[in-house]
């Protein structure tokens, strides 16, 4: 029988309770999946690191009750073993580990210390987990070869007759890894990405490994095979498309989810991996369980459109549903579908200064984009069923509606009446408060971001700040008017006039 899982990702700073991953797990056997993958980096509770046991992590006794509770479904952990380990890296504990310093989110492979902490995060797992499939992780390790070590290594490597130093430094850090999950009579999987660009490392790894083949724009036929005709089993992985929405693009993400299984089906694979990435920055997991059901019954041949999931649930959903995923992303923009994160919740929320938005906003939001947009969501957030998808629509919402209030505090600002433009802003506090509770009730409903109600606080910090500095400079004090980017940003200097901190090019540095 071919594998069904969906993944959760926790690792975007979720903090389910138990009795949030019991719904969870509820859900994936009623939707058909017989497994459910947990996707960790730094939010489990690894014995071997209790430095890195962030506030809500999930625990190895959670586990325990959960394998004992649903003995039919097979929790499968994904742990991160080089890249996605920043949330390691950045502690004070854990940052000798790092490939570079302050930078990346990649642990060196040649550091004996890493591998050896590597290898005991194998056997936390191997003991806390009693799943076939143990999950080593692999991914985006664009980070080969950057630091000192590292360089040194591969240079060795090639100088000895190697084709790629960067696949030596990566199967020899992998292949022992796998081998030690092999070892311990489980089977060991990875991602397949950099196998793609680093074929030879295939050579290291043992031939029970699963591959599991990630594509989230188009099918399997052009990766799969590579793998499949070196004789390795292989796990197609569509996404739901999250992480680069307002909310989801739902078109995109059912026609990915079906081309993923239908190409795993023709080319007779190991099974579908049904990956659903960052709920955090307003993102809520409970408006996407629908979905969740709806690829569920594709693996299963169910012909049904997603939206008709979103039916069963009520008309209120399916119209909410229709009205955020797939009309919002008609209004273009920043609500287009596309290939990267969502530029509007980095923007507004992620780099801890929202002003970002208006600065790369202003113009589409305040004009033909932000109106299309702004009537799909005040339709949205009139029939949005519960506070979940409420949540996720006053997000939409807010955002235009900050980046509208900064751009008229801007014109003030530039038309020298300072005590207008600190006026204009001043309702933006409200929003920010408002978004904090939405997070807040996130959290406890379904163990969500709890970064994203800090989040809301530093945004708010960053508006009062601006309004305190259009007090004080907005006159003309200084001898100029600082322009209102620089003024808003969080490296301003009075007498600065150069802004010679963004022109210098240690920047960032």
């Amino acid at each position: 029988m071919p594998l069904r899982m969906w993944m959760l990702d926790i690792a975007r700073e979720q903090s389910p309770t138990l009795d949030h991953l019991r719904h969870y797990c509820r859900v994936s056997l009623d939707s058909g999946y017989d497994a459910i993958g947990l996707y960790f980096e730094h939010r489990f509770a690894y014995p071997s690191t209790p430095w890195s046991h962030g506030v809500g992590c999930v625990t190895p006794a959670m586990i325990r009750t959960l394998e004992s509770e649903f003995p039919g479904l097979q929790l499968i952990p994904f742990v991160n073993l080089l890249g996605h380990f920043e949330g390691m890296i950045y502690t004070e504990s854990g940052k000798k580990y790092a490939e570079e310093k302050f930078q990346g989110m990649q642990a060196c492979p040649v550091d004996p210390e890493f591998v050896a902490l590597a290898g005991r995060l194998v056997d936390d797992t191997l003991a806390c987990f009693s799943s076939e499939i143990i999950h080593i992780g692999g991914d985006e390790t664009w980070q080969l070869g950057k630091g000192a070590k590292s360089a040194a290594q591969v240079e060795a490597y090639e100088s000895e007759g190697a084709s790629d130093g960067k696949a030596e430094l990566y199967g020899r850090h992998f292949g022992p890894l796998a081998r030690r999950v092999l070892d311990a009579g489980r089977r060991p999987a990875v991602w397949g990405d950099m196998f793609l660009d680093h074929p030879t490392a295939l050579d290291h790894m043992p031939a029970e490994t699963l591959i599991f083949d990630w594509q989230y724009f188009k099918g399997l036929a052009d990766t799969s095979p590579k793998f499949s005709d070196r004789g390795f089993d292989v796990v197609g992985c569509p996404a739901f498309h999250v992480y680069n929405a307002t909310w989801m693009h739902l078109p995109e993400t059912e026609r990915n989810v079906r081309e993923v299984h239908g190409d795993v089906v023709e080319m007779g694979l190991f099974g579908t991996c049904v990956t659903t990435w960052e709920c955090g920055l307003f993102g809520a997991y409970d408006t996407l369980l629908p979905a969740v059901r709806a690829a569920g019954g594709v693996l299963h041949g169910d012909s049904s459109p997603f939206l008709q999931a979103y039916l069963k649930e009520s008309e209120r959903h399916e119209e909410w549903a229709r009205l955020m995923g797939v009309e919002l992303q008609t209004a273009g923009g920043t609500f287009a579908f596309g290939g990267i994160r969502s530029s509007l919740k980095v923007r507004l929320l992620l780099q801890a200064n929202p002003f970002l938005a208006w600065l790369h906003h202003a113009e589409e939001l305040s004009g033909e984009v932000g109106d299309k947009a702004l009537d799909i969501i005040e339709r949205a957030l009139a029939v949005a069923p519960t506070e979940a998808e409420k949540g996720v629509t006053l997000f939409a919402r807010s955002a235009i509606e900050f980046v509208r209030m900064a751009e008229v505090a801007r014109k003030r600002y530039a038309e020298a009446r300072p005590g207008e433009a600190a006026s204009a802003l001043a309702p933006t506090r409200q929003l920010f408060d408002d978004l904090e509770k939405v997070a807040s009730r996130s959290v406890e409903r379904i163990g969500g971001s709890r970064a994203d109600v800090e989040r809301c606080k530093v945004a708010k910090a960053a508006v009062e700040r601006a309004i305190h500095r259009i007090k004080l400079y907005g006159d003309g004090s200084l001898g100029y008017l600082p322009a209102f980017e620089h003024l808003t940003h969080p490296k301003f200097v009075p007498h600065d006039q150069g802004a010679w901190w963004l022109i210098n090019r240690w920047a960032n540095q």
